[in-house]
């Protein structure tokens, strides 16, 4: 072994490094380097919303980049955002603590019929590493399911994904089933999936089609802050 490939020790590195180190570790999907890492910085007495947006945050925004220009790929993503999800575990009761001001919430599945979830996991991963809140109904999903989820998550965002054409037109049920009961303006509305294109969604009522997970984050980022921007003109 070189000198070069002496082990970091994280504790021994000032705040700056250690997030840059963060980012690496992100990258390279070692979540106990990140649960360690979230520790030091919130005994150094870091506010858990810095450690989050600053550090986690700060990193996945990174993986996002590169998953969208080609350079990273699905399995080194989700490798990222489990380790994401390790920083994640220690920092959410502190948030709940703290009062943290939130992104936003969304309410994400696979439409009725369809199995698929892969895509599904990634945007709920890169959504989760972004600052939102998911909660993920799963797959094959009822549009009254989405409803209810919606109403007693009290919910910003419904992401529906579809991996079949045949279950593509089930995003519509949905989308009309919200408009009846009066409800549809209250939730931005993005769909996903590889057989979906922009015209079928606008096709069908919703928001936003999202061609993948990092634009699924950039699109809901957009629409929260004409959201907050919306109420404070109010």
């Amino acid at each position: 072994m070189s000198d070069e490939d002496d082990e970091i020790i994280l504790s021994e590195l000032d705040d700056e490094e250690l997030v840059q180190q963060m980012f690496d570790d992100l990258y390279d999907g070692l979540k106990e380097e990140i649960e360690e890492a979230v520790r030091i910085l919130l005994d150094r007495g870091w506010e858990p919303y810095r450690v989050l947006t600053e550090a986690l945050v700060g990193g996945m925004k990174i993986v996002g980049d590169d998953f969208r220009d080609g350079i990273l790929f699905v399995p080194e993503v989700l490798l990222a955002a489990n380790a994401m999800k390790g920083g994640m575990a220690i920092l959410k009761p502190l948030l709940a603590e703290t009062g943290a001001p939130r992104m936003g919430k969304m309410v994400i599945g696979t439409v009725k019929g369809d199995i698929h979830d892969i895509g599904k996991n990634l945007v709920s991963m890169m959504m989760e590493g972004a600052g939102f809140e998911v909660v993920d109904l799963g797959i094959n999903t009822a549009a009254e399911e989405y409803l209810e989820a919606l109403e007693a998550e009290e919910a910003d965002i419904l992401g529906m994904s579809a991996l079949l054409t045949t279950t593509m037109p089930y995003m519509k049920v949905v989308i009309d089933a919200m408009v009846e009961k009066g409800i549809r303006d209250d939730y931005t509305v993005l769909v996903g999936g590889a057989p979906l294109n922009e015209e079928f969604g606008k096709a069908i009522g919703a928001d936003a089609y999202c061609r993948d997970a990092a634009i699924a984050v950039e699109t809901a980022k957009d629409f929260m802050a004409r959201k907050h921007n919306q109420l404070a003109a109010g």
